[in-house]
């Protein structure tokens, strides 16, 4: 089994993407651990002389380090990724660099017809930046739009082909993490 950390991209309250985690951490609960950390405890990104990160961004830093992979699940705001998750990135970058060489999946949630398709390409452009340097599974996105009329009141997936394509998806990400270690 993989351990991996999911982040939800957004600090909403009500989020289509922390359900989207939450249902993958529960379907996939065979395959692999999935840990939910949150945006809403991490200060925004302010270029600190010290080059020295908030403890808080350690402590992700260091779940993400000991994990075999990370799952980012992000809304699309104005065509992009939310300035929450950016900061988050930001920070990893300048300090800690947890993400180089981790297997990322990426995932998003939208209330749209398009998904998140431009904030899925954005985050792709910024993950490949040398101080993040993640390891990203080419030719693959799930883009789930429609997410506020997606999940019943179990918090599961209702569409059947949604169902399968982020199956398939996912077993495609745990060899890909297998076949990075």
């Amino acid at each position: 089994m993989i351990n991996l950390i999911g982040i939800v991209g957004t600090g909403a309250v009500e989020s289509t993407n922390r359900k989207l985690l939450q249902y993958m951490k529960e379907r996939f609960s065979v395959q692999a651990t999935i840990e939910i950390c949150e945006l809403t405890d991490f200060p925004f990104f302010n270029k600190p002389v010290s080059k020295t990160a908030p403890e808080t961004i350690n402590r992700i830093s260091e779940k993400i380090i000991a994990a075999n992979g990370v799952v980012i699940s992000t809304p699309e705001y104005d065509h992009t990724i939310p300035a929450a998750l950016a900061s988050l990135l930001e920070w990893f970058a300048y300090t800690t660099q947890p993400l180089k060489d981790k297997p990322i999946m990426i995932t998003g949630a939208s209330y749209g017809t398009l998904g998140t398709s431009r904030a899925q390409s954005h985050l792709r452009q910024i993950l490949n930046a040398p101080e993040l340097s993640g390891l990203l599974m080419p030719g693959r996105e799930y883009l789930l739009g429609g997410s506020l009329q997606a999940f019943n009141d179990k918090g599961e997936l209702m569409n059947s082909a949604k169902k399968e394509e982020l199956d398939k998806y996912f077993e495609d990400f745990v060899r890909f993490v297998v076949k990075n270690q």
